[in-house]
């Protein structure tokens, strides 16, 4: 079995839950992705991380890590690449700082964002329209599952590539391998 394939069978064992979960979106399932039981484990983080890193576009000057899945990946990330991260709020403070990118200054950067999954990338594309606003280059998002019906092409509406290391097929793939 390959690296990959036995981290996808890993992440999915660690990550997948059953029972009755309301999404965001008001959605009601009965399987779940808990990606902070993989993100809570620093073998599991890691090895994701390293998937993660031959994702990073060339020229990328900051990695960004939205508030809160994607804040260890990025750290993780950032160490494994030598590339500064900021931390990316859901809002700007109202106070001290007033800041949304917590970190090195974005304006005239380019940001590669990072977040644990996606579905609809509605927390993602937020993200990019505000750290634009700031004088960002934001092009690039990573994540480690893309759970969208059509991988890689939810955030196509705000001029965003996806980069991910998993598709929720990849993982339906691995828990037949599992067992």
């Amino acid at each position: 079995m390959s690296e990959r394939a036995a981290l996808a069978r890993d992440v999915d064992a660690a990550s997948r839950v059953s029972g009755e979960f309301t999404l965001r979106s008001g959605q009601v399932v009965s399987e779940y992705f808990d990606k902070y039981q993989f993100e809570s484990d620093p073998a599991l983080l890691r090895r994701v991380a390293e998937q993660l890193r031959p994702l990073v576009p060339e020229g990328t000057d900051l990695l960004g890590g939205l508030e809160l899945g994607g804040i260890p990946i990025v750290t993780v990330l950032s160490s494994l690449t030598g590339l500064p991260a900021v931390f990316v709020r859901k809002e700007a403070k109202t106070y001290g700082t007033c800041r949304l990118a917590e970190g090195a200054d974005v304006s005239g950067r380019r940001v590669t964002l990072v977040e644990d999954d996606i579905t609809t990338g509605g927390a993602v594309r937020d993200a990019a329209r505000e750290l634009r606003a700031r004088g960002a280059t934001v092009e690039v998002v990573l994540c480690a599952i893309d759970r969208s019906p059509e991988p890689g092409q939810a955030l196509r509406d705000v001029d965003l590539e996806t980069r991910y290391v998993f598709a929720r097929s990849d993982l339906d793939a691995a828990r037949g391998v599992a067992g």
